[in-house]
């Protein structure tokens, strides 16, 4: 039996956003999801979390979206406090760690508080796979013994899935005969690997998503193929594939 995780980012993002994910639960294929402790829809997210047990919940850490939970920064926010723009991250800039850790121990920490248990960690923009921030990715996970996204080379104890993919999005965009192509292609690496996560965004459109967000309608045309394309249908009615999330491996 071959194991899937099918993964939303962005819960907690916006109310639309929110909606859309627990659609793509409750409606489709979606086993699993990643929340966002400092955006505005978390206490939405988290109700929603709590009508919905059996959705796996991680925490999508944030360093490049929306403001910080502690308001201590000197490095890591600009001049109205808010996260640096992911650019500034992705080119050799200098930026206290600790701030780093101790924002994300924040986030990890609030979550918790909340009454969610944590299934396993990943990061808006993958931030937690760039080379300055995986020594603390590693001591995160030990601390909170959790699992990590599998897109970035870690030790054995903090990675649980064989397989990461992500570009599953694209099934939005593809023409028919890409389309076929690249579904065949994750039946195939589903088929090749025991475990495998498929990273997805689904979503539905708010003001907050226009204004903030460069992911728009791409989101609901991927909510929509969870809940009603052949392929969710076949991955559902499978004997070979079980759809799963981070708490049961």
């Amino acid at each position: 039996m071959k194991k899937v995780i099918i993964n939303a980012d962005d819960f907690g993002y916006s109310r639309g956003i929110n909606y859309g994910i627990i659609d793509s639960h409750r409606l489709g294929i979606l086993t699993s999801t990643t929340i966002m402790a400092g955006m505005p829809g978390f206490e939405h997210a988290v109700q929603l979390a709590k009508e919905n047990p059996k959705l796996g919940i991680g925490v999508h850490l944030t360093l490049t979206c929306g403001y910080p939970l502690l308001k201590d920064h000197q490095t890591i926010v600009d001049e109205n406090g808010k996260f640096k723009h992911l650019s500034f991250f992705t080119h050799d800039n200098n930026y206290d760690l600790d701030e780093v850790y101790r924002e994300w121990e924040a986030q990890i920490e609030k979550v918790l508080a909340s009454g969610i248990k944590p299934s396993h960690l990943d990061s808006h923009h993958h931030t937690h796979s760039f080379p300055k921030q995986k020594e603390i990715i590693i001591k995160l996970a030990r601390k909170y013994q959790l699992p990590v996204r599998n897109n970035l080379n870690l030790p054995s104890d903090i990675v649980k899935v064989n397989r990461f993919e992500p570009f599953f999005d694209s099934v939005a965009v593809e023409s028919e005969e890409g389309l076929k192509v690249y579904l065949k292609n994750v039946i195939e690496d589903i088929k090749q690997w025991e475990t495998v996560e498929i990273m997805v965004h689904p979503g539905y459109l708010d003001s907050l998503v226009y204004k903030s967000s460069s992911l728009t309608e791409n989101r609901a045309h991927v909510a929509d193929f969870l809940i009603n394309s052949k392929f969710a249908q076949t991955l559902k009615k499978s004997k070979e594939i079980q759809l799963i999330n981070y708490h049961n491996l």
